[in-house]
């Protein structure tokens, strides 16, 4: 069990790699997700993972207070919008604009209620 716990830390990491190049994929909850199923397997991947300069005090501010860094909160807003943006752009079916904002709203009322990290 240790090994697939690891595997899915990894996949979470490869992800959040992924997300940093592409606005439609989140960075943080792939890397919480990692933090999450390392700390199960490998103290030595959780203890990477938690001391890396850039994704280190993201994953402690939220394991500690659940907080979220201003900057943190603004790129998901910044994403967010551009997306949105894009199937406006695209003229998506209006029930399929309707959805994505209530989903994304959702979203963006979560993050900017959770405390500054």
């Amino acid at each position: 069990m240790q090994y697939l716990w690891a595997a899915m830390g990894l996949i979470c990491v490869g992800l959040a790699v992924v997300g940093i190049v592409l606005p439609l994929l989140p960075t943080v909850p792939f890397l919480l997700l990692a933090a999450f199923f390392f700390a199960r397997s490998s103290s030595r991947l959780h203890t990477w993972l938690v001391s890396h300069g850039t994704f280190g005090p993201m994953i402690l501010d939220w394991q500690r207070s659940g907080a979220i860094r201003p900057a943190a909160k603004k790129a998901a807003t910044v994403s967010v919008a551009a997306v949105f943006g894009l199937s406006v752009i695209l003229a998506l079916p209006s029930h399929v604009l309707i959805i994505q904002a209530v989903v994304l709203s959702g979203v963006m009322i979560f993050i900017w209620t959770r405390p500054n990290g």
